[in-house]
Formats: structure tokens, C-alpha cells, sequence
């Protein structure tokens, strides 16, 4: 992928991103809003060697919210994989931007309690 194309795809789930977390409904809305958002192009080897599948589209780290914070917690994280959505959506841009949505309330999912069953549930997964 180009730099050009990575710059492209970024500014595109930036503002998808946004564009959720400003859909949401009050107090769920400032939840969203606290969650750093990482757009990384896909897992590092950190991740990887960790367990983390390297096509995984997005990942939720941290404490969820129901939980807190414990002493040795790490803060909340939604990560955003940006190269493996583009290619999952086959370079489709209105694909493209609808992956990162899904992928952005999945992830918020899990830091608010969320089991992948819910998720389902609500078109999430």
C-alpha cells in the first residue's frame, strides 16, 4: 500500500470514527469519547506473538468499563488494524467506511461489557 493510499484511508476512518462516537446517545456518548482510538495499519509482532490473529480487523485492550480501573490494569484501547479492514473490504472505499464503523462499535462493545453474543445481536460482529 502506498502512503498516499494509507493517508486516504486514515482520514476516512478518522472521521468515521467520530462520526459514531458523535450518533451516540448521552452518556454512552462520553463513554466513546474517553476510549483512545489507535489506527495502526495492522497487529505488531507484539500482538501477534500474543496471540492476536495478523488479519484481526480490530481489538478492544484494557479494562472494560463495567471493570475500572485495577492497579495493574492497563487503560482501555480500541485499535483500528486500517490495511487489513481496506484489504477485507477489497479496496472499496463506501465498504471501507462502513468496516470501520462496525468494527469501531464492536470494539466500544467490548469496552462497555459487551459478550460477542450481544454483539451479534445488535449487527456488531
Amino acid at each position: 500500500m502506498t502512503d498516499s493510499v494509507y493517508r486516504r484511508i486514515l482520514r476516512l476512518a478518522e472521521r468515521e470514527v467520530k462520526q459514531a462516537q458523535e450518533s451516540l446517545s448521552g452518556g454512552l456518548a462520553e463513554k466513546a469519547k474517553i476510549v483512545p482510538v489507535i489506527f495502526e495499519p495492522w497487529p505488531g509482532k507484539e500482538l501477534v506473538s500474543d496471540g492476536v490473529e495478523p488479519d484481526l480487523l480490530g481489538l478492544f485492550s484494557g479494562s472494560s468499563f463495567p471493570e475500572g480501573l485495577g492497579d495493574d490494569s492497563a487503560p482501555p484501547t480500541v485499535h483500528v488494524f486500517l490495511e487489513n479492514l481496506w484489504e477485507y473490504c477489497e479496496e472499496d472505499e463506501s465498504t471501507f467506511i462502513e468496516e470501520v464503523r462496525i468494527t469501531y462499535l464492536h470494539e466500544l462493545g467490548h469496552y462497555l461489557g459487551m459478550e460477542e453474543n450481544d454483539l451479534e445481536r445488535r449487527g456488531l460482529a
